[in-house]
């Protein structure tokens, strides 16, 4: 209670100075209200479990679903995104670490398969925009080149092989 009414003082202050200084005033008074707004927020979210990649996903798909629905329009398609809704919050908000975390663990157990496919394409193409990777005709062994050097001299490491390539 003493809180909400420390508010109002700091309001009228606000209010009598933005009349002489009034864009940099108006703006500090905005950024001390989103601060209190983030203390509140984060204060109420001290001691519960937050978002973590599975909270992330139900969420993702709530949001693909929400936008499918917007064309299709269906009934139960709108009480399942109430239930994935209530699901996702209620773990969100949840005090229980022990069943969230084993529940995240679970997804990243059925998921690891796609992520590490998906983690090597994203390294693969990070690889790409530095280096040139050749195969060696012998052996097979890909060799990756630094891009703009020309052309060059490529060793095999491998079996030793050598053979003209442009980086």
């Amino acid at each position: 209670m003493a809180g909400s009414l420390g508010f109002i003082p700091s309001l009228c202050f606000c209010t009598i100075v933005s009349i002489v200084y009034r864009n940099k005033v108006m703006e500090l008074c905005r950024k001390q209200g989103m601060m209190d707004m983030k203390e509140k927020i984060m204060r109420f979210m001290q001691g519960r479990y937050g978002v973590d990649q599975l909270g992330s996903f139900l969420n993702s798909v709530l949001l693909v679903l929400i936008i499918v629905n917007l064309f299709i329009g269906s009934r139960l398609l709108n009480l399942f995104l109430l239930l994935l809704l209530i699901f996702s919050y209620s773990r969100i908000f949840s005090k229980n670490y022990s069943r969230c975390y084993a529940q995240n663990q679970w997804y990243l157990d059925k998921t690891s398969g796609i992520r590490k496919a998906f983690g090597k394409q994203k390294a693969y193409h990070e690889i790409k925009k530095d280096y040139h990777i050749y195969k060696c005709k012998q052996c097979g062994q890909k060799i990756k080149i630094p891009k703009g050097k020309g052309k060059i001299i490529v060793t095999c490491p491998k079996c030793g092989n050598e053979f003209q390539k442009k980086s």
